[in-house]
Order: structure tokens, then sequence, then C-alpha cells
């Protein structure tokens, strides 16, 4: 399965670059912490303790060149997966959360990518618990680099201590300014989380798992064609959902809901996008037909892509 899973062309939607950052790049970083060291940031057992651990780790990204390097080590590992397009969240809530400032660092990531084997597009990200202020000037940082490859503006971080409702400006803002819209909804929440970000012009939500208790809001997905970027073992990792039986991406793909199957934080999920693939087709029984349908959605529901699917 793995050889042919490599041959297809395939693009991942969401990826976020802070969690992609394996525990070996951080000693390369930090040569004198041990490897072991960093690999205990990754232990942790549901999803407030992964967002600590999220924290942690971009807490010891300082410089814009570390950015550069953990950009240049992910784009290593999408190439050798045959990912031929990705949008890559960078979380400049967080940047701003750590006091330093966001244009060097995007500038670093941004050429990072630049000329390489893989297509890359930046959705510039906000924490839902930091607020709506910060939030606004995520946006702005977002607009003010449109015409350098960010293509979107999203929220992500915790839905209950950061409801969608505060932020109906912001995303009003981000709209007129000409980005695309997406926000994590409905991953270890209700239905009501996935219904609020499609109020605030979600196009696109993160995870959504939690859409398959509201056959309302199922109908609403697969009518108005909007795709779920579903993350499997990262739903796992955080405890979401208890166990693979237990998860329901093929419930969400038989009703017809579009998906895309992603990686979320690889390197914190110890996860791959080819694994994804595999474990859909082991576990779910997915057709190899139905993988490539769901390939081919990652360049249909890409916002530069516009459809167009390589050959």
């Amino acid at each position: 399965m793995d050889d042919f899973l490599l041959q297809w062309p395939k693009a991942e939607l969401h990826l976020h670059l802070e969690g992609s950052v394996e525990p070996e790049t951080l000693h390369e970083l930090d040569p004198a912490t041990p490897a072991e060291t960093f690999r205990e940031l990754y232990r942790y057992n549901d999803f407030d303790g992964f967002l600590k651990a999220f924290g942690a780790v971009g807490k010891r990204l300082r410089t814009p060149a570390d950015y550069g390097l953990i950009t240049r080590r992910l784009i290593e590992r999408l190439a050798a997966q045959n990912v031929r397009y990705a949008e890559i969240t960078i979380s400049a809530g967080v940047v701003l959360w750590k006091g330093q400032e966001f244009g060097p660092i995007y500038e670093a990531a941004s050429a990072a990518a630049q000329g390489g084997p893989v297509e890359v597009r930046w959705i510039v990200d906000a924490v839902r618990q930091f607020g709506a202020e910060q939030a606004m000037r995520v946006a702005e940082l977002a607009a003010e680099r449109t015409g350098s490859g960010a293509v979107a503006f999203g929220i992500g971080g915790s839905e209950e201590r950061g409801p969608a409702e505060w932020f109906q400006e912001v995303f009003a803002f981000a709209r007129r300014a000409g980005l695309r819209l997406t926000a994590h909804a409905g991953e270890g929440t209700s239905p009501q989380s996935v219904w609020a970000a499609l109020e605030l012009g979600a196009e696109r939500i993160g995870h959504g798992i939690a859409a398959i208790e509201d056959p309302a809001l199922v109908k609403h997905l697969r009518e108005q064609d909007v795709p779920l970027e579903i993350c499997i073992t990262s739903n796992l990792v955080t405890g979401v959902v208890k166990s693979l039986a237990d998860h329901p991406v093929r419930r969400l793909y038989d009703a017809g809901v579009p998906i895309v199957l992603n990686t979320d934080d690889p390197a914190m999920f110890g996860c791959s996008l080819v694994g994804e693939y595999e474990l859909v087709a082991r576990e779910f029984r997915f057709s190899e037909a139905e993988l490539r349908g769901i390939a081919e959605n990652g360049f249909r529901y890409g916002f530069a892509r516009r459809g167009r699917i390589p050959a």
C-alpha cells in the first residue's frame, strides 16, 4: 500500500508548522539539551495537555532562523511523501504571545518554503482563548501578507475558552481584506461550535467531527459543499475520540460530507499523511477509488488551488 500511496500526488490543508517540529529538530536547535528531554514534551493525556505541549514547543522557537529551519525540515518530510501542495498554519497568535515580532519570522518561514518541491501557502492563525483583540491583530498581520503567500485567516485553540461569537468583527475584516476563512470547530465539543464557525463565514472546518451528532448539520455541510479537515490520529491522541471504532470519518464520508485527510501536528502525534491514508484504508475499509477521491479533495478545496489537480 505504501507504494501506490506514495505515487499519488497529495495535498495537506490542516498542518501546523509548530506542531511539525520533531524532537530531533528541537535538539538540532539546542544541541546542549538531550533529545529525550524534548521527547518528554510530546507526552500528554488529553487536549489541554496537548495545548500546553504546543505552547512549550513554541517557546523554544526563539529566532526567525529557528522558524526557517523547522520549515525546511517539514518540507523535506512532505516531499518524501509526494505531497505537492500544503497550506501550512503558522500561529501568529503564539508569536505575539511570546512577545516576538511576526514579520521576520514569517519572512524566514516563507523564504525557506520558496522554490522547493512543495507548493506552499500560509494560513495565519489566531488563538481563540487569547481573545478578539489579539485575533484582530493577527488578522491584520495576515492581511498585510496576502501578496506574499498568506491565503487565509483562521482560529484555533480552545473552543470552550474562546467561543466563535467573539470573532465576528475579526472574520468580517479578514474577508474584506481578501483572505479565505477557516476555523477549528467541533473537535472536542458540540455541533453548535461548527454552526457558530459557519456563521462567522468559515469556508472549511478544522476537524468538525462533532457534526455527525446533528443530521441537519451533516445535510448542510453536504449541500453547501463545506469540507471537513479530518485528522484521525490527532483526535485519538488528544482523546476527543476514545477509540478508532468511535471515529466518525466513515459515517461522515458515507453521508456525503466532503472530507480531506490531514496530520494536524504530525510530530506531536507521531503520524504522517501517508500513514493517515493507510489508517483509513485498514480500519475503515476505504477503497482505492475512495482514497483517490479524498486525495483529489486536498487540491479541490485548497484555497489557492481552485480545483487544479496535478496529473
